[in-house]
């Protein structure tokens, strides 16, 4: 191997290290409400790896910090209450580098149970 080859495949391997995002777990769980919104318009839809949209939702009675799901115009339900206090406290101060993923999809499950996720900060 030539040495403008090996040093073509070093740039290019450090390029790929230097693209690869830190990211660090933050929760992965079920969507809470699944049933009660979009979720069985949205299912067919859904992926493995799909990222999908969080926002608060300022007008919910039932959890001041209620984080909402949604993929395209469909809202699929909200972050679990055990879950959402981090999403939340990230959200309210302006945070968006927050990536969720379709993690798991059964379509045998029990509704509550068909979609699940997984939440990274990423930087």
């Amino acid at each position: 191997m030539t040495a403008e080859r090996q040093t073509f495949i070093f740039l290019k391997k450090k390029k790929m290290k230097d693209n690869k995002q830190n990211k660090e777990h933050l929760a992965n769980f079920n969507i809470a409400g699944f049933t009660y919104y979009d979720g069985a318009e949205a299912f067919k839809d859904l992926e493995m790896g799909l990222e999908l949209k969080l926002a608060i939702d300022e007008n919910n009675k039932y959890d001041a910090r209620a984080v909402m799901i949604s993929y395209k115009n469909w809202k699929l339900g909200y972050v679990p209450r055990e879950h959402n206090r981090i999403f939340y406290k990230l959200l309210k101060v302006g945070l968006d580098n927050i990536v969720l993923r379709v993690q798991g999809l059964d379509k045998s499950e029990h509704p509550e149970r068909q979609v699940r996720v997984v939440g990274h900060l990423v930087g």
